[in-house]
């Protein structure tokens, strides 16, 4: 069984990001840029967005982080999103979900413009992806991507199961997946006898924030597991959707939690903040 090292790899992204971003600044005296907007006091949320801002000055973007309490009304959000989309310093947008419940978070993704819409759920950049078009794709399923890329994990023809039908993960995974040939299944709380689709699967893809849901009893020999859930026990252990140590004896290949696909989803976002950069100069020079 071969772990899925998403550390390794992330690192490895964000040196690539620091490599280009440099470049970028010597020959274009072009500096990329991304705005992190955190509303209401979410702890986790609050961890995720300081990782994403010294993560940007760690492979030099510009960053900037605007953190608003919980009370803030949905049209102030507006403005500062309208404020953020005409910065010609920033090429990226990102608004820490999830919004607090008096704020309608379609409303606020769909003012991002789309050109800087580096997590990729604006509809615009949704359809595109959909219609296997260029896009800005959403981190965490843009991650999960590449770790089968730098494994050599073929999807061509592959019979894939993702677990979960998010906007965030299950959907775009399952749209990428159909994109890359694999024939995908894609299953959700409701799904009855969930077993019956993950022993056909080759690949299973996980993402659903129950703990330990996916059991190896529940696999084929030699199926590769994504793990994309992240839960907190009541010991404070941090755990996977699938029970890795009941899990590893059936995969040839398993992401572990943490440190699997976790870390990927913030060099993904830096890797489309540079896009946009990159997006940002052919515009200005035509």
């Amino acid at each position: 069984m071969t772990l899925l090292d998403g550390k390794a790899l992330s690192d490895k992204i964000k040196e690539e990001v620091r490599v280009e971003v440099e470049k970028l600044k010597n020959e274009k005296n072009i500096t990329p840029g991304l705005a992190v907007v955190l509303v209401g006091d979410d702890a986790a949320s609050a961890t995720y967005v300081n990782s994403k801002h010294k993560s940007c000055e760690a492979a030099g973007i510009y960053s900037e982080v605007h953190t608003k309490d919980s009370s803030t009304t949905q049209e102030e959000l507006l403005e500062l999103i309208e404020k953020m989309n005409n910065d010609p310093k920033l090429d990226g947008i990102l608004v820490q979900l999830p919004l607090p419940k008096h704020i309608d978070t379609t409303t606020v993704l769909e003012a991002i413009n789309p050109l800087k819409d580096v997590d990729g759920f604006h509809p615009y950049n949704v359809g595109r992806m959909v219609s296997n078009l260029d896009a800005f794709l959403p981190a965490t399923p843009f991650g999960v991507m590449r770790m089968f890329e730098e494994y050599n994990i073929g999807l061509s023809g592959k019979n894939v199961v993702v677990i979960g039908s998010s906007d965030i993960v299950g959907k775009p995974m399952a749209s990428l997946l159909i994109n890359a040939k694999a024939t995908v299944t894609v299953c959700n709380s409701r799904t009855k006898d969930l077993a019956s689709h993950t022993k056909a699967a080759d690949i299973v893809v996980i993402a659903v924030g129950v703990p330990h849901l996916l059991k190896g009893d529940m696999l084929k020999e030699g199926a590769v597991v994504i793990d994309v859930g992240i839960n907190r026990l009541d010991t404070g252990k941090l755990t996977g959707d699938a029970d890795f140590e009941d899990c590893k004896t059936k995969c040839s290949f398993l992401t572990p939690v943490p440190g699997g696909v976790g870390p990927m989803t913030i060099g993904m976002l830096l890797k489309n903040t540079l896009k946009a950069a990159y997006l940002r100069d052919k515009r200005e020079s035509k």
